[in-house]
């Protein structure tokens, strides 16, 4: 499904990230680092709880904004039942709806939030997620002691926190349309070549928002995919051309080959993954671009990975899901 909206807008975002994220070509882009994984806590899991705070905390004080004027606070993130996400947004907003699409999370969040904006049913809503590099290959791979090395293709989880605050009160951003992915199973079954699992996604719902609307990838001055990495990116592309017919050279990237600069950064593998990987781009960089009109219309589709480490085990594909807001300059 393809929804428009006349009256959805972005009042403002936050991001907090961590040392790998703050030491990548967009480091300067975000509101605040760390310099180490555990943030001042006691484990990996309460130092992702810490991102989501913080990362709601700086967005509210830069709206000025109490906790009880948010209408309704979406998130998610990894964990599992979505714990970080669950604690870090604690006691914020009049609502609250956890939601899950692994790393197609916070676009699914946009697409709840906007169309209760946009049908008067809430007049503001606080969308929230994040990932944390050791806490989730703790949870979805292997213990994090245990050292087990990865292929190239693998990608990188990346750490951080990152928010939005959308409106119906006209801003500089607004959120022009979305549309919403269905679960593609692309007879994959690797763990560490998520660009491969989710490529099949990514040009399913890119393909449908621009034929629903009528549009050629021209339209948008920016296309990003979520977390493909460069592997993944570079099959999309290909994919696109001969499956599709339509040709994604000349403005699309991903987000999670934006993040890291991966000649120098080798241990982030074939790029940033993980449900913050496409919010910090999004949110840190694009959203900032689009306020100072450097961009107009961004596409940005998150892609995610239905992946349970029991499933893999038990022989079966993992299957994926792109979600898709497009996103102008007023």
């Amino acid at each position: 499904m393809t929804f428009q909206y006349k009256n959805v807008y972005v009042a403002d975002t936050s991001t907090v990230v961590g040392p790998y994220e703050a030491d990548g070509p967009l480091g300067n882009y975000f509101d605040d680092a760390y310099d180490d994984l555990y943030f001042g806590t006691d484990s990996w899991e309460l130092a992702e709880v810490r991102l989501v705070k913080d990362s709601i905390k700086i967005l509210l004080r830069k709206l000025k904004l109490t906790k009880d004027k948010v209408d309704l606070v979406v998130g998610g993130d990894l964990l599992n039942q979505i714990t970080a996400t669950s604690y870090g947004s604690l006691g914020v907003g009049q609502s609250f709806l956890g939601v899950y699409d692994a790393c197609a999370t916070s676009v699914e969040e946009i697409i709840i939030a906007s169309n209760l904006i946009e049908q008067k049913r809430i007049g503001n809503a606080l969308c929230v997620t994040s990932s944390h590099n050791m806490s989730s290959e703790k949870q979805f791979r292997n213990p994090t002691e245990y050292g087990a090395p990865k292929p190239r293709t693998a990608t990188f989880t990346a750490t951080g926190g990152a928010s939005v605050f959308l409106t119906s009160k006209k801003d500089k951003i607004r959120v022009e349309s979305t549309t919403t992915g269905k679960l593609i199973d692309y007879a994959q079954a690797d763990p560490n070549n998520m660009g491969a699992v989710m490529m099949g996604a990514a040009a399913y719902t890119i393909n449908k928002h621009l034929k629903d609307l009528n549009r050629s990838p021209d339209y948008y001055d920016l296309i990003v995919t979520g977390d493909l990495g460069r592997y993944g990116k570079d099959m999309l592309v290909q994919f696109m051309k001969e499956e599709y017919k339509i040709d994604l050279s000349k403005n699309y990237n991903d987000c999670g080959v934006m993040l890291y600069d991966l000649d120098v950064q080798e241990e982030c593998l074939a790029g940033g993954s993980g449900p913050v990987c496409s919010a910090l781009v999004n949110y840190g960089v694009l959203m900032k671009k689009l306020r100072d009109k450097e961009l107009k219309r961004v596409l940005v589709v998150a892609t995610g990975a239905m992946f349970s480490p029991t499933f893999v085990f038990q022989g079966e594909n993992i299957l994926s899901i792109a979600h898709a807001v497009s996103l102008e300059a007023v």
